[in-house]
C-alpha cells in the first residue's frame, strides 16, 4: 500500500488541487435539484413527486447541454499543452455560439414536451404540479449554457476555483429565494412549486453573467483571448468541438435517459414510489456529480499530457484518478448504508415513502463504486479525444442491459422499484468494467 502511495503521490496531490474546485462546481448542478426537492418536500408528497418528474425529464436535457459544452475542455487542454494560446480563444468563440444555439434548442424541446407529459401514464395531480416547474427549468437552460461555456474554457486551462465560488453563491441564492417564494415570506404570495422554478432560473442568470464577466475581465486570460472573434467562424473548428461534444452528450443521454426512463416506469407504480425514487436518486446524483468533478479534472490532465505526448504521465495521472474515486465513492456508499433510514426524513414525513427510500439507498450504496469508476473512465478517454467507442459502451450498458432488465425485474418478476434499481446497478457495473478495459488498452498501446 505504501509502495502504491509513493508511486502516485505527486499525481494524487496535483489531481486533488485541480479536482476539488471542479467537484464543488459540478456539485452545484445537483444541489439545485436537491434543494428544490428538500424545500418543496415540506409542502407534501404530491409536490415532491411533481419536482421528481420535472427534474427527471429536465436532467436528460441538462446533461445533453453539459455534454455539448464538454467538447471544448479537452481541446483547450490539448492546445494549452502545445502552447497554442490564440487557438484557445478561437475555440471559445465557436463554443459560445454552439452552446447558445444548444440552449435555445433545449428550451424549445422542453417547452414542446410539456404537452406530452399527460401521455406518460403519470398521476394527474403530479403532472399538474410538474408542468409549470419544468417550463421554468427549460427557460433556465439558456443562461446555463452560457455559464458552462466560460466554465469549461477556464477549467480547460486549469483555472477551476472561480466557477466553484460562483456555483456556491448561486446555490445559496437558489435556496434562500426558493424558501421565500415557495412559502411566501417577506409579503410575497406563496407560489409552491413555481417558486423553486423561478429561484432556479434567477440563480442561473446570475451565474452566467458573473462567469462571463470573470473570463473577459481577468488578466490571466488575456493571452488566450487574443484569438476570440465573434466573426470569421468556420465549420472545421466548430466540427472539432461537436466531434467531441456530441458523443459526450450521447454518453450522458444514454445513462441519464435510462434513469429518466426508470423514473417513468416507477411512476406507473404510484406517487409514493416515485417520491421515494426521487429522494434516493437525488442523493446518488449528489455523489455522482462529485465523482464527475474528479472525472473532469482527470480529463484536463489527460488532455494536457496527450497534447504534450507525455503518455507515461497520462497513464499514471489517470490511475491516480481511479484510486481517488474508489476511495471517495466507498466512503459515500458506507454513509448511504449507515444513514439509510435518516436521510429520507430530510425530504418528507410520509412513513411509507421513507420506508421505500431507505431500501433504495442500500442499493444506491452498492452502485456508488461503479458509478464513480465509469464516469472517471469516460473523463480520461474524453481527454484523450476517444469518444466513439465509450459512447457505444454506454448505449449497451444502459439501454441493452440496464433499462430492459429493469422492466423485467420490476414488472414481470414483481420486484417493483427495487428490481428497477438493481438492474441500473448492473448497467453501471458493465460500463465501468468495459471503459477501464478501453483505457488500459489505449494507454498501454501509447507507451509501446
Amino acid at each position: 500500500m505504501k509502495k502504491i502511495y509513493s508511486k502516485y503521490k505527486q499525481h494524487y496531490n496535483s489531481n486533488f488541487y485541480l479536482a476539488y474546485p471542479v467537484v464543488i462546481s459540478q456539485l452545484g448542478h445537483t444541489l439545485v435539484a436537491l434543494s428544490d426537492s428538500i424545500i418543496i418536500g415540506q409542502t407534501g408528497t404530491i409536490p415532491l413527486a411533481g419536482v421528481s418528474l420535472g427534474n427527471s425529464i429536465f436532467t436528460l436535457f441538462l446533461v445533453t447541454g453539459i455534454g455539448i459544452s464538454y467538447g471544448l475542455t479537452p481541446l483547450i487542454a490539448q492546445e494549452n499543452g502545445r502552447k497554442n494560446y490564440p487557438e484557445c480563444g478561437r475555440l471559445l468563440s465557436h463554443s459560445l455560439l454552439i452552446n447558445l444555439i444548444t440552449g435555445f434548442l433545449l428550451f424549445l424541446l422542453i417547452f414542446g414536451g410539456l404537452f406530452a407529459l399527460e401521455h406518460l401514464g403519470q398521476p394527474v395531480e403530479v403532472v399538474k404540479q410538474a408542468k409549470p416547474f419544468l417550463g421554468l427549468l427549460g427557460l433556465s437552460a439558456i443562461p446555463l449554457m452560457i455559464f458552462l461555456t466560460f466554465k469549461q474554457f477556464a477549467e480547460g486551462l486549469g483555472f477551476t476555483k472561480q466557477a466553484m465560488k460562483i456555483s456556491i453563491w448561486g446555490n445559496i441564492i437558489n435556496i434562500f429565494l426558493g424558501i421565500i417564494l415557495v412559502f411566501g415570506l417577506l409579503g410575497i404570495k406563496p407560489m409552491g412549486i413555481v417558486g423553486v422554478g423561478i429561484a432556479t432560473l434567477v440563480d442561473r442568470l446570475i451565474m452566467a453573467i458573473t462567469m462571463s464577466f470573470y473570463v473577459f475581465r481577468s488578466k490571466r486570460f488575456r493571452k488566450y483571448l487574443t484569438g476570440f472573434r465573434v466573426k470569421n467562424l468556420n465549420f472545421e473548428r466548430g466540427g472539432s468541438i461537436l466531434g467531441i461534444g456530441v458523443p459526450v452528450a450521447m454518453q450522458y443521454i444514454f445513462e441519464v435517459g435510462a434513469f429518466s426512463g426508470a423514473a417513468i416506469m416507477i411512476g406507473w407504480m404510484g406517487a409514493k414510489q416515485l417520491a421515494a425514487h426521487q429522494i434516493a436518486l437525488s442523493l446518488a446524483a449528489l455523489t455522482y456529480m462529485m465523482a464527475s468533478g474528479i472525472s473532469s479534472a482527470a480529463a484536463i490532465r489527460a488532455g494536457n499530457n496527450f497534447g504534450q505526448k507525455n503518455f507515461n504521465e497520462l497513464r499514471l495521472s489517470s490511475i491516480a484518478s481511479y484510486h481517488m474515486v474508489i476511495v471517495f465513492m466507498s466512503v459515500c456508499a458506507l454513509l448511504f448504508m449507515i444513514a439509510n433510514k435518516f436521510l429520507p426524513t430530510l425530504y418528507v414525513r410520509d412513513p411509507q415513502v421513507i420506508y421505500i427510500a431507505s431500501g433504495l439507498l442500500i442499493i444506491a450504496g452498492f452502485f456508488q463504486l461503479f458509478d464513480g469508476l465509469q464516469v472517471v473512465g469516460l473523463g480520461i478517454l474524453r481527454g484523450m479525444g476517444d469518444v466513439k467507442i465509450p459512447t457505444a459502451i454506454t448505449l449497451i450498458a444502459y439501454w441493452v442491459i440496464g433499462l430492459p432488465l429493469g422492466y423485467i425485474l420490476g414488472f414481470t418478476f414483481g420486484y417493483g422499484v427495487y428490481g428497477v434499481w438493481w438492474s441500473l446497478l448492473l448497467g453501471l457495473l458493465v460500463a465501468a468494467f468495459l471503459l477501464f478495459l478501453r483505457f488500459n488498452y489505449l494507454t498501454r498501446k501509447m507507451q509501446n
